[in-house]
């Protein structure tokens, strides 16, 4: 079920800005926000789970692991 969200005190020029933008891109203001929160939630979601491979591959190594470590497991675990 979809849940409704009611933002206050958005400054006018943050509503002028995202107007535009959702205009630009053909899109109700709601329809925009909505593509935005998506975005912004699968973002968040992405990061949780590179932290938690970060804690993993740390483990494993029993301390700091180079860039490359982790890009490596990083990309394995995503299967890329």
């Amino acid at each position: 079920m979809s849940k409704v969200i009611q933002i206050r005190n958005v400054p006018d020029n943050v509503h002028d800005l995202l107007v535009k933008a959702a205009t630009s891109r053909g899109l109700s203001l709601t329809r925009y926000i909505q593509h935005e929160l998506e975005r912004l939630a699968n973002q968040a979601q992405l990061v949780q789970e590179n932290a938690e491979i970060i804690r993993r591959t740390q483990a494993a190594v029993q301390g700091q692991p180079d860039r490359e470590t982790i890009l490596s497991i990083l990309h394995d675990e995503r299967g890329d």
